[in-house]
């Protein structure tokens, strides 16, 4: 048998995170309304008869979050893994199979929250029993395990209610969640994704007000939905790309040159692989607008007095409202509308640097041969956004697959037929497994 090393750990933790994520899967924890306790109850089952000192900690009886740990010998940094056991609703007509099967079938795990996130879930846990069962425990700090409830609706009941409520329970120094790590091919190199932030969220509604008047009289009012009109017309345009110090180095890693024109670089990219320009590149850089909902006249025989549409705003972390004013002006122009932002909020990072980015290097270096690391900037919002935000931590998305690719996996998160590789399941498995001995060492 070949001698057990970091980064490939027994064979069993990766069979164990497939029985387990099938298992969850069979948990219906669709949110709403989540009833995500009997999960968490079966997950605490578990850790605690491997020794982890566990506690639920609930906003909401029915809704429990699960906080484990393993305490060092002596002081040093909290290693946190983080993810939540929410999904977003399925329709069984939509499936091949039933999204709560937890069907392992030609070589993948099928059912909802397989790729988002139950998969992660299950990974993480099944290194943590690993580790405890064969008595490790760190040699300095702590390492946690975090399953949270209600991401998938905004974490009021979840990671928000934790880290600003609870905080002396889940406050940590490196934390490991969701929103990266799927390997992608790039011009005969193989780079490993990691999330480093995620962008602000300043949705705003933008509205046009005139006279109301009945419907069959035209020119009696004053149609303040025609105002809006070339409002809309004019969101089909984007502000100017910008770049931050993350997505240079995005691009120079991938590109594997400085880069000093952007638009050059992203046609590049687009040439080479338009799907990773849609979803990776092309989204980093700079403020997006979508419009998505639009409301009137209450009233199909009136005019109406106002209008407005929603604008799903979406800006570079750290941006702030006078800034984004500026970028949506830009776009806009001048004329008689008003803005009124109904999310602000700001974008979080974590610098590239340090000894998680570097444990995260040596693995892939290890696992992966010639294969790099690409740090990007999530264009959606996750539970890193509350750590980061109460206690500074350094968080990165890093939940690593390279058996599906970017193509096959994007479609399915939140989709119909959502099922992922067990090549993938064991391949996270063994990350997470050998993380915690590379941050915290081996007491």
């Amino acid at each position: 048998m070949a001698e057990e090393t970091i980064a490939s750990p027994p064979q069993a933790v990766g069979a164990e995170a497939v029985s387990l994520l099938q298992r969850l899967i069979r948990f219906d924890t669709t949110n709403p309304p989540g009833n995500e306790g009997e999960a968490q109850a079966h997950l605490m089952a578990l850790l605690s008869d491997a020794g982890w000192e566990c506690e639920l900690l609930a906003r909401e009886p029915d809704r429990p979050n699960l906080v484990a740990r393993l305490d060092g010998e002596r002081e040093g940094p909290t290693l946190a893994l983080i993810s939540h056991v929410d999904t977003v609703p399925a329709d069984r007509g939509e499936w091949t199979h039933d999204p709560w099967s937890g069907d392992l079938d030609d070589g993948y795990v099928w059912g909802r929250g397989a790729l988002d996130m139950k998969d992660q879930v299950a990974s993480e846990t099944a290194a943590c029993l690993a580790l405890a069962r064969q008595g490790w425990r760190p040699a300095r700090g702590s390492l946690m395990l975090v399953v949270s409830a209600d991401e998938e609706t905004g974490a009021h009941f979840g990671a928000k209610w934790l880290c600003e409520e609870r905080p002396e329970k889940v406050r940590c120094d490196m934390v490991v969640n969701e929103g990266a790590g799927v390997a992608i091919d790039f011009e005969g190199r193989r780079f490993f994704t990691v999330a480093v932030g995620e962008k602000g969220v300043f949705r705003f509604r933008l509205r046009t007000r005139g006279v109301a008047g009945h419907a069959s009289l035209p020119a009696v009012g004053d149609n303040a939905l025609l105002k809006l009109g070339p409002l809309l017309e004019r969101l089909r345009e984007q502000p100017p790309r910008e770049t931050t110090p993350d997505t240079e180095r995005f691009l120079s890693r991938l590109l594997g040159e400085e880069v000093a024109d952007l638009d050059p670089a992203l046609e590049r990219i687009r040439a080479a692989d338009p799907l990773l320009a849609v979803l990776l590149a092309e989204p980093m850089v700079g403020v997006t607008l979508t419009p998505t909902m639009a409301s009137a006249s209450g009233k199909q025989n009136v005019i109406p007095s106002t209008a407005e549409i929603l604008v799903d705003c979406r800006v570079p972390p750290e941006m702030g409202e006078a800034e984004v004013r500026e970028r949506v002006a830009g776009v806009l122009g001048e004329g008689d509308f008003e803005i009124d932002f109904v999310d602000q909020v700001v974008g979080s990072r974590s610098p590239y640097e340090g000894p998680l980015a570097e444990a995260i290097e040596e693995w892939v270096a290890e696992v992966d041969p010639g294969a790099g690391v690409l740090p990007i900037v999530m264009p959606g919002f996750s539970d890193s956004h509350w750590f980061r935000k109460a206690f500074g931590a350094t968080v990165f998305g890093f939940c690593p697959q390279n058996a599906m690719s970017l193509a096959e996996a994007v479609p399915l998160v939140h989709g119909a037929d959502e099922r992922i590789a067990v090549a993938d399941i064991e391949l996270m498995a063994g990350f997470f497994h050998s993380l915690p001995r590379r941050l915290l060492g081996d007491g």
